[in-house]
């Protein structure tokens, strides 16, 4: 399939008093329309960074993009264009739905009056035209008497109600790539369920790609087709979802499966990663992940293991793959 979005060699940093923080580096991955990408990883992977690049929402300075950067959208460099023309981009082509939808919308207006003002950012039709779209958004997303709930301010919605509100936003001008970063987090799991079955029904009806960022594996699984797993800044592992949940190889994307609960074993003490992600401005040498890695090699600390292919369109970087098909 032709790709939609084609995120290649991606790297994004900025200059703290710190020193130079390398949050994203040398990331690339493409997603196609009605697909869904899932980047996952523990927060401070970068997952966020690349989201935010995708729609260049990083300010600069302090942030900077590297030179061999790309960020195509149907073949255009998003990374090349001027300001007024992000503008017309930004939720028109390419839309987000961020964390915390209680802090994303405004307070003091309606969401309905929030919906109607991105449609006539993008669109020139009149108000009232607006409003009743706004409602039928409302409506596709699920919240119940819709013309009502148009005119209520934020406090007086749920969050599950606010994330939906987002959600419509986001599709307001019906794009052609949804980033959703991390929706589910501040919800409880049944509020979580019903809005991966939307995210579901809503990608069959309006064909979108969808790139989904989360640290939950449970909530991926029923949503992604392709997932990329992200550590230390880098992509570590890439493969469709069966290939990942079934058969990961490599140490951190396994670490990361043996860490969720399961309802169909014995409970017992959940297993973890030792260690935390370390700093971005102090990325380790050689292979990021291998101070925590229970399976790391001598020459682990020491040189950055490329991809090694494992499977059709599945790749893992680490040496473990490498070493095992030499000769």
């Amino acid at each position: 399939m032709t790709p939609v979005l084609s995120v290649s060699n991606l790297t994004t940093h900025f200059h703290t008093a710190d020193g130079v923080v390398r949050a994203v580096d040398d990331v690339s991955f493409e997603v196609a329309a009605g697909e869904t990408l899932g980047i996952v990883g523990e927060s401070g992977s970068g997952k966020s960074v690349t989201a935010l690049s995708i729609l260049r929402l990083i300010e600069q300075p302090p942030g900077w993009f590297g030179p061999k950067s790309r960020i195509e959208l149907d073949g255009q460099n998003i990374l090349e264009l001027s300001s007024k023309e992000l503008r017309k981009i930004r939720g028109a082509e390419i839309s987000m739905v961020f964390q915390e939808p209680g802090t994303s919308l405004n307070p003091v207006l309606t969401v309905g009056y929030q919906v109607v003002e991105t449609i006539r950012a993008h669109s020139k039709i009149s108000r009232s035209e607006a409003w009743r779209q706004a409602v039928q958004l409302l409506e596709t997303v699920g919240i119940p008497d819709a013309p009502l709930r148009a005119r209520d301010y934020p406090h007086q919605m749920s969050g599950g109600m606010l994330q939906r509100v987002m959600i419509a936003i986001a599709l307001s001008c019906k794009p052609k790539v949804l980033i959703a970063d991390e929706p589910t987090t501040a919800l409880d799991v049944t509020i979580q369920a019903q809005i991966v079955d939307l995210l579901i029904d809503l990608k069959k009806k309006f064909g979108m790609a969808i790139v989904f960022i989360t640290h939950d594996l449970g909530v991926l699984a029923r949503l992604a087709d392709r997932v990329a797993v992200m550590y230390a800044g880098q992509i570590v592992e890439h493969g469709t979802a069966a290939q990942i949940y079934g058969e990961p190889g490599h140490p951190y994307t396994k670490g990361l499966l043996t860490a969720v609960p399961r309802v169909d074993k014995r409970r017992g003490e959940l297993a973890g990663i030792p260690g935390s992600v370390p700093a971005a401005t102090a990325w380790p040498a050689g292979c990021r992940f291998h101070p925590r890695c229970p399976s790391r090699l001598a020459r682990c600390d020491q040189e950055s293991p490329p991809p090694c292919v494992i499977g059709p369109g599945h790749t893992a970087d680490c040496w473990l793959h490498t070493e095992s098909n030499e000769p």
